[in-house]
């Protein structure tokens, strides 16, 4: 099992969704994947046509920049992160 910490910005998208998980998967994909069946909807949030992730969406794992092919392994922290931008 992966630790997945979400953002607030996207729990608010999800009432009654909470910040972190615990959930199985071998890659970033199969995690997001696992996450969808919990929160129905979160998959398409994070994950565009392709697939890849959202221009706007970060993922690490363990601390180490990821995208959806990047291995997951027990005990993994995936923190997803929205880009941040201003002027």
């Amino acid at each position: 099992m992966a630790t997945v910490l979400l953002p607030r910005s996207l729990l608010a998208l999800f009432p009654g969704a909470e910040r972190r998980y615990e959930v199985a998967g071998q890659s970033v994909a199969a995690v997001f994947e696992a996450l969808d069946t919990i929160v129905p909807g979160l998959r398409d949030r994070l994950v565009e046509a392709g697939p890849r992730l959202r221009p706007h969406i970060n993922v690490f794992v363990d601390g180490t920049p990821a995208d959806l092919t990047t291995p997951v392994a027990e005990g993994a922290v995936v923190h997803v992160i929205p880009a941040v931008s201003g002027g």
